[in-house]
């Protein structure tokens, strides 16, 4: 989906003539998945073939399954951009009675922040990166070009909705769509830490440490390098309650900031390495871990690892 697909859409986001068929018509025409909301702006539930998960789930689903049924079961998991499948007599009854239109933002390649208040809209402003935006009934859809994991309750009135949720469709919006920003990816990293358990660190493979053997085209010293790594381990460290997963995204890219002058390598894996043991030594999971310190990496702009 390019930035600006849907700019000749109405801005109400329905067609002319009011049918949410023809609305997702046109979306899917524009390689957007789409799927029928029923009454409570919900989807539709699953056929008694797919109730309680008897299908096994679809094969696009986070645990995949074999399921083909050829109704909107399973929720965003049924969006397509198939105009067959759309005007199938599987899906025919439930356009009569669809009060409003969803569509999966991850299959259009797509992230939307969702902000559910004036607050959270406040601190989008001040925050991210300007991008299109769409009004909601109570805060806005902030839309960006790239799909991530989803997550909901990110932080106060922020959820992400993309590979495995819908949105509903509300429009079109305003502006031009920016790409994805770190920013974004690293709210999905996970804030809550437990205390550290006997074991958590050693658990990891063997430590490389950061040293001038892998750092050859560094401009910095050794103590300069070091003292700063020691400075941000200690912060994340610190975080033996919650937040170690931010801090060591903040540590990682403002220590990989540093070497954005230079020819490289500055040895950038080896000191995300010890990042990742530190914010694993106070409970962060491995996996949200490595994921925090390489959004970090990434957000610095690093030349070399």
């Amino acid at each position: 989906m390019t930035p600006d697909c849907t700019t000749r859409r109405p801005v109400d986001g329905n067609h002319p003539d009011g049918s949410h068929l023809h609305t997702a018509l046109a979306l899917a025409a524009a390689g957007v998945p789409v799927l029928p909301l029923r009454r409570g702006k919900v989807p539709f539930g699953n056929c008694p073939s797919c109730k309680d998960g008897a299908c096994g789930g679809r094969p696009n689903m986070k645990a995949p399954g074999p399921c083909r049924c050829p109704a909107p079961c399973h929720a965003w998991a049924a969006a397509t951009t198939d105009p067959h499948v759309l005007t199938s007599p599987a899906w025919a009854p439930v356009w009569g009675e669809a009060v409003a239109l969803a569509y999966h933002p991850g299959g259009a390649g797509l992230t939307v922040v969702d902000l559910d208040n004036a607050a959270a809209v406040d601190w989008a402003r001040a925050t991210l990166p300007e991008t299109r935006t769409v009004p909601t009934t109570r805060g806005e859809h902030w839309l960006y070009l790239g799909a991530m994991p989803s997550a909901n309750a990110v932080r106060p009135g922020v959820d992400i909705k993309s590979l495995t949720q819908y949105a509903r469709w509300l429009g079109p919006g305003t502006g031009r769509m920016a790409s994805l920003p770190s920013a974004v990816r690293a709210l999905v990293v996970k804030e809550e830490t437990t205390p550290a358990r006997r074991g958590v660190a050693s658990s990891l493979p063997a430590l490389a440490m950061w040293s001038r053997q892998v750092a050859t085209g560094c401009r910095h010293t050794e103590r300069y390098v070091r003292t700063g790594l020691e400075r941000g381990l200690a912060l994340v460290r610190a975080r033996t309650e919650s937040g170690a997963g931010s801090q060591a995204f903040g540590v990682a890219r403002f220590l990989a900031a540093q070497h954005t002058d230079c020819p490289g390598p500055c040895g950038l894996a080896a000191i995300g390495e010890e990042i990742v043991t530190a914010a694993v030594s106070v409970g962060v999971p491995e996996a949200y871990a490595r994921r925090a310190v390489a959004n970090g990496l990434e957000a610095a702009g690093e030349r070399a690892a």
